[in-house]
C-alpha cells in the first residue's frame, strides 16, 4: 500500500513506522513515520539527453518531478542540467506539511516541494516527471492541467510528451459531478484510517449531504470492489475518502459511479465554481485550508430556481436545507402508525426494500403447514440418483 498502515501499527502498540516501498506521503495521524523508498537504478546521462530532446529551448521553465524510488538520483541529474538550463526547478521530496505558511511562490504539495520562478506562475512552466506510468503521474496531470507534460520511463529508457488527453479525463469526472447532483442516496466509503483528517473530511462530507437534502452512509469495505458495492443498490452513488492517488478510482466497472470528495463538494456546495483547478487532497475542502469554501446560507422552498438534470432532463430542486431545522426522527408520541411507513420516511434503505418483490427469508410463523422429514435427494445437483440419464 501506498499509505502508512497506522491501523496496524496500533494493533501491535508501535511508538513508530518503518514504511518500505512506494509511498503517497500522505501525513499520519499520530505515529512518525520513517520512509524507506528503496533505490531503483536511474541511467542519469540517458535521462538527460531525453530532457534535452524534448526541452530544446535552454530557456524553458521546467518543473522536474520524480517518482520516489528515483529521488535517490535527482542530485545528480540536477548537475548535469542546471548549467545548460537556468530556468529548471527540481522538486524535494518531503514527508510532511510546512511548518509555517509557505512563501508566495512556494509549491507544498503531493509530498513534493519546489519555487516557482516563473513570471506567471505554475501556467508558465512545463513538467518533467520521472517515472513510470501510473496513478501519481495521473494524480500531477490532474491537478496540475494548465502545464504541458513529458515523462522519462527508466525502465524503458524513452521519453515521450504525455499524450493522455486531460481535458477528456476531465470531462469523465464532470460528468460525474453531475450524477452525484442527480443522486438521492450517496454512500461515504471510508478508504483510508490513517491519513490525518479523514475524520474531519467525513464529517464534513455528512453535513455537506444533510444541507443538500441527500441522504448517506457511512460505509467501511476495505478495498472497494464491483462485487463489494452491488450489495448496496439503494446507494445512487459513492463517494471515496482515500489518499490523493487512491481517490482516483475508475468506476467503469462499478454498478454506481464513485466520486472523490471535491468532486461531490462541487455538486453539492453552490459556493464553488469550476474554475479548471482539480483537487485531489481531500485535506484541502476542510476549513482553514486554502480551497475551503463556506455554504451559502440556505433559501426557502419557494424562492429556488429549479435545475434541470443534464443527464436525464428532469426537473430538480436546487436549494440547500437549513442546518438548523430538526431532522426527521422516530416519534416517541403514543400514537397509531404503520411501522413500515414511518421506517420508510426516515431510511433510504427501507423505502427500497419495501419497493422490491423479495425481501429475503420470511419466517411466516403460524402460516407453514407442519411435515414430517423426508428423505431428500442424493448426488450432485446436475445427477442426482434418482434421475434418469441419457446413455
Amino acid at each position: 500500500s501506498c499509505c502508512v498502515d497506522e491501523v496496524a501499527a496500533e494493533h501491535a502498540a508501535a511508538e513508530a513506522v518503518l514504511h518500505y516501498g512506494p509511498a503517497c506521503l500522505s501525513p499520519c495521524r499520530k505515529l512518525p513515520v520513517l520512509h524507506i523508498f528503496g533505490q531503483q537504478p536511474l541511467d542519469i546521462e540517458r535521462c538527460a539527453e531525453a530532457f534535452r530532446e524534448l526541452y530544446p529551448d535552454r530557456q524553458s521553465h521546467v518543473v522536474v518531478l520524480s517518482d520516489v524510488i528515483y529521488a535517490h538520483a535527482m542530485g545528480e541529474l540536477e548537475q548535469q542540467l542546471c548549467l545548460e538550463y537556468p530556468n529548471i526547478v527540481f522538486s524535494r521530496v518531503v514527508y510532511e506539511d510546512p511548518p509555517g505558511p509557505a512563501l508566495p511562490r512556494e509549491v507544498w504539495q503531493f509530498g513534493r516541494q519546489f519555487l516557482v520562478e516563473a513570471p506567471g506562475g505554475l501556467q508558465d512552466c512545463a513538467m518533467f516527471y520521472v517515472g513510470a506510468e501510473g496513478l501519481a503521474l495521473t494524480s500531477f496531470m490532474l491537478t496540475w492541467n494548465c502545464c504541458p507534460f513529458s515523462s522519462f520511463d527508466p525502465t524503458t529508457g524513452c521519453g515521450r510528451r504525455e499524450t493522455l488527453n486531460v481535458n477528456r479525463a476531465l470531462m469523465r469526472r464532470l460528468y460525474l459531478v453531475e450524477r452525484a447532483r442527480d443522486a438521492r442516496v450517496v454512500g461515504i466509503l471510508v478508504g483510508t484510517l490513517g491519513v490525518a483528517g479523514y475524520l474531519a473530511v467525513l464529517q464534513h462530507l455528512r453535513e455537506l449531504l444533510h444541507r443538500a437534502g441527500k441522504r448517506s452512509y457511512t460505509l467501511a469495505v476495505g478495498k472497494p470492489n464491483p462485487a463489494k458495492l452491488a450489495n448496496f443498490l439503494e446507494v445512487d452513488i459513492f463517494v471515496l475518502v482515500a489518499c490523493a492517488q487512491n481517490s482516483l478510482l475508475d468506476s467503469s466497472d462499478f454498478y454506481r459511479p464513485v466520486v472523490t470528495p471535491y468532486e461531490l463538494e462541487l455538486a453539492c456546495n453552490p459556493a464553488r465554481q469550476w474554475t479548471g483547478n482539480y483537487l485531489t487532497d481531500f485535506r484541502d475542502l476542510l476549513p482553514g485550508a486554502c480551497a475551503h469554501v463556506e455554504l451559502p446560507p440556505a433559501v426557502p422552498a419557494a424562492e429556488t430556481v429549479p435545475d434541470v438534470s443534464l443527464i436525464t432532463g428532469e426537473m430538480r430542486a436546487a436549494h440547500l436545507c437549513d442546518p438548523l431545522a430538526p431532522q426527521l426522527t422516530p416519534s416517541t408520541a403514543l400514537a397509531c402508525r404503520d411501522q413500515t411507513r414511518a421506517l420508510a420516511e426516515i431510511s433510504p434503505a427501507a423505502s427500497f426494500l419495501e419497493s422490491r418483490s423479495w425481501r429475503g427469508l420470511e419466517q411466516q410463523l403460524g402460516q407453514t403447514p407442519i411435515s414430517k422429514a423426508v428423505q431428500g435427494r442424493r448426488g450432485i445437483a446436475i445427477a442426482y440418483e434418482d434421475e434418469g440419464h441419457e446413455q
